[in-house]
């Protein structure tokens, strides 16, 4: 990522999946609570998805680490979107 993204679209993008990481933890260990730190998680996801489009777009990013990082993503939210209704 180039210099004068990556403290800026870089570090939001470094911070957000760190919170995800955080809550899918927090999910893990929290039975009482565990759909709301999910939910919270799929919203985290959500953004991470839309800051590494926004990364692409502005060619902060190759397009094809971009692609590579999309599927990783899709099958992230497979995952938690399964997790989320196996507790519903």
């Amino acid at each position: 990522m180039p210099k004068k993204d990556k403290y800026s679209l870089g570090q939001k993008i470094e911070q957000t999946n760190l919170e995800m990481i955080e809550l899918l933890i927090g999910a893990g260990s929290n039975k009482d609570k565990k759909l709301l730190y999910l939910e919270k998680a799929s919203i985290k996801l959500d953004l991470l998805k839309l800051l590494i489009r926004l990364a692409e777009e502005i060619k902060a990013i190759p397009t094809k680490k971009y692609l590579h990082l999309q599927e990783i993503l899709q099958e992230i939210g497979k995952m938690l979107g399964g997790w989320i209704r196996s507790i519903k």
